[in-house]
């Protein structure tokens, strides 16, 4: 009687390598399964299921939970401006995620004996993997070749030229792993400290250089519109991935810790969430009071870091979102941005609650709201500690 197990399927290299393993070798019943969150076309999609049958593949699944990831993952990041060390989007981390929660209940779902993936030993995707499988499917075995036999990238690639099956080593000299809210981009050279990934190793190339001004509109926090067009966020990511993309904005180089106490570095391309995250925190300076933005980015950056270290099923995830959604009630209008190759512009902001253009008082001018022997009473009193504290002092 074979043995089914459920195969985290992305048609790269690894697991790719797992398929061919599994079910010419070990004689497996393999289910291989797709999780999109918006990164993959319908071509490519189509592609990648004729190539899962091609290898072995007993039975094929896309599953598409990209609304589902915006509405209970990305807006929160959108709502906290989550970058990790103020760089990167956690592209990866949230999707990794939410891939390995739906494999998961698809696993639990055909009662499956098995849950393979393909990563390493060394980075954080193995830990988001076992941490779901465990949680969401724990009569599931996990397995995992890759790690477990400590391959290199060449081994994976002599291995599937000696089954007969092609795949080249300049194929797989970049790993690059597209989705909605950003593209990573691994190689040779995010493995030293010194050297950046050559323009050719970005999936998207600069095609735009004439600057353009472009309007994203936000309700609650939600972007919502962009140059006046309603769109669903969804929608409106995607066309905002390809416009920034073309002036290849959104490039840069994450350096962090992985959740296993070691440095990791890799390229990427995010040019709609490092828009929308931008123009978003633009807003919210407007539209916030003083605590509301202190309390909010403390809060976010423990989600994010939680986010990132496969906590998301915690309880306390839940809460966060809580506060932050709470936050948005206030964060609508338009911001005007000015995009120019690799970089872009924050013109400014039009929204009904831009607290700087308040009536009650504008800064640096004439206050309706006090006059010059309030302000004179209250400085004396809010200083009024320090004098004491340094009268002490000879």
């Amino acid at each position: 009687m074979s043995k089914k197990a459920v195969l985290a399927y992305s048609g790269g290299l690894d697991t790719s390598y797992c398929l061919v393993n599994l079910t010419k070798e070990q004689g497996f019943e393999v289910h291989t399964v797709i999780v999109n969150t918006g990164g993959f076309t319908k071509e490519e999609l189509e592609s990648i299921e004729r190539r899962a049958y091609e290898l072995g593949s007993s039975h094929h699944e896309t599953i598409d939970i990209t609304e589902k990831y915006f509405q209970d993952c990305l807006r929160f990041l959108i709502y906290g401006n989550v970058l990790k060390n103020n760089t990167y989007p956690l592209s990866v981390s949230a999707e990794r995620m939410f891939q390995s929660i739906a494999i998961a209940e698809y696993a639990k779902q055909v009662d499956a004996e098995y849950i393979v993936h393909g990563s390493t030993g060394a980075g954080n995707d193995q830990i988001r993997f076992d941490v779901a499988f465990a949680v969401i499917s724990p009569k599931s075995e996990i397995i995992t070749p890759i790690r477990d036999e400590r391959l290199t990238r060449q081994q994976e690639v002599n291995y599937l030229q000696s089954q007969g099956v092609e795949y080249s080593w300049e194929k797989a000299k970049y790993s690059i792993n597209v989705g909605i809210w950003g593209t990573s981009v691994g190689g040779v050279e995010t493995l030293t400290s010194h050297q950046s990934l050559p323009e050719d190793a970005y999936p998207t190339q600069l095609s735009q250089t004439e600057p353009q001004t472009i309007e994203i509109e936000f309700e609650k926090g939600i972007p919502a519109k962009l140059n006046g067009e309603s769109l669903s966020p969804v929608d409106l990511i995607q066309k905002l991935n390809e416009i920034g993309g073309s002036y290849a904005i959104g490039r840069d180089t994450h350096v962090g810790d992985t959740i296993l106490g070691i440095k990791g570095r890799v390229g990427f391309e995010a040019p709609a969430a490092n828009l929308i995250i931008k123009a978003h925190h633009l807003l919210e300076k407007h539209t916030l009071t003083r605590w509301q933005l202190l309390h909010k980015d403390s809060l976010a950056n423990w989600y994010g870091t939680l986010l990132h270290e496969a906590q998301y099923l915690d309880p306390v995830m839940r809460d966060i979102e809580a506060f932050l959604e709470s936050s948005q009630n206030h964060v609508t209008g338009k911001v005007i941005l000015e995009l120019h190759p690799y970089r872009f512009d924050l013109v400014g902001v039009e929204s009904p609650f831009d607290m700087l253009q308040s009536k009650v008082a504008t800064y640096g001018e004439d206050m309706d709201a006090w006059d010059g022997r309030d302000a004179r009473g209250f400085i004396k009193i809010f200083g009024n500690q320090l004098k004491i504290y340094h009268s002490f002092k000879s």
